[in-house]
């Protein structure tokens, strides 16, 4: 990470969002940022790791960190999951919880209420407000003002971009004066193989079912960019044959259709042809062995 000289007027700092599974987090960062950074699906826990998405404007850095939902973690790729909110609780210049209609408890009171008690600025955005009344609404704004007296409510629709950018610059007003963190140019500080490997990973939450996404891993083994053209191999990990055998498919007809849509993704993503070869093999049991947990980049 290398810092950037700048006068002490620029203001940079980072906003971490954090949130129970689904409440919309990794659509806010992609809202705030007017980028499809952050991969997307109705599946609960998308997101697997820390991604920050940096927002660059005259004189202001903004640093979103989208985190994994908050759960009570049942084996090691979970309990690395919530290592990286602990993380985010340590940097934060502005903690952002995300929470939807109907939330009355989180899903891990002892996260929650780390969060709470951060000596930093606190906004509560009621996320997915476009799915219920205004008067539903107002319940739901007055419940989390009682509920937590010393942060600033936001009622919100990341997928709608309401109050989006409303949001964004009250959140530049609540910045510290910093230089920039990261170069002017930044969009984030995740790799291009990260990249890549996310969104076949999307393609993959979105189009099996049952347990096949959750026991799904991708890395990335080569990543060789040409002038006119980006070749790409990838590896997904499965757990069990019986489930590389779903994500292959009869004929290899499944494979064939998740690589079509995240090549078309990658093209728009990096704007330049790519060439993407997928190949499936088994790691046995990989989600709940620490080793292998840390093999695949989590920490």
């Amino acid at each position: 990470m290398s810092k950037v000289k700048e006068s002490i007027s620029f203001k940079a700092g980072y906003v971490n969002i954090f949130g129970n599974p689904n409440a919309g987090k990794s659509t806010l960062l992609n809202a705030m940022l007017g980028e499809q950074l952050a991969i997307v699906t109705p599946k609960a826990q998308t997101t697997r790791t820390r991604m920050l998405g940096i927002l660059n404007e005259p004189g202001v850095q903004l640093i979103f960190s989208d985190t994994p939902g908050i759960i009570e973690p049942k084996y090691a790729l979970q309990e690395t999951m919530m290592n990286t909110i602990k993380e985010a609780l340590e940097d934060a210049d502005i903690a952002l919880y995300l929470a939807v209609p109907g939330e009355r408890e989180p899903n891990n009171k002892n996260l929650f209420n780390q969060i709470v008690q951060l000596k930093v600025p606190l906004i509560i955005g009621i996320n997915k407000i476009d799915t219920i009344s205004q008067e539903l609404a107002l319940t739901e704004y007055q419940y989390w003002k009682t509920s937590v007296p010393g942060a600033e409510v936001w009622l919100l629709s990341a997928l709608h971009g309401f109050n989006v950018i409303e949001l964004k610059n009250r959140l530049v007003e609540l910045l510290p004066e910093h230089p920039p963190y990261f170069d002017t140019d930044q969009l984030t500080d995740k790799s291009e193989r990260f990249i890549v490997s996310e969104i076949i990973r999307e393609k993959i939450l979105l189009h099996y079912k049952e347990e096949i996404p959750y026991a799904v891993e991708v890395y990335v083994e080569e990543f060789k960019e040409e002038e006119q053209i980006i070749r790409i191999r990838a590896v997904i990990v499965t757990e069990r044959d019986t489930q590389k055998s779903i994500i292959i498919g009869k004929g290899g007809k499944a494979l064939k259709k998740t690589g079509t849509e995240a090549r078309l993704s990658l093209e728009n993503f990096f704007r330049k042809k790519i060439f993407l070869k997928l190949y499936v093999k088994v790691d046995p049991d990989w989600r709940r062995d620490e080793k292998k947990v840390k093999k695949y980049g989590y920490r």
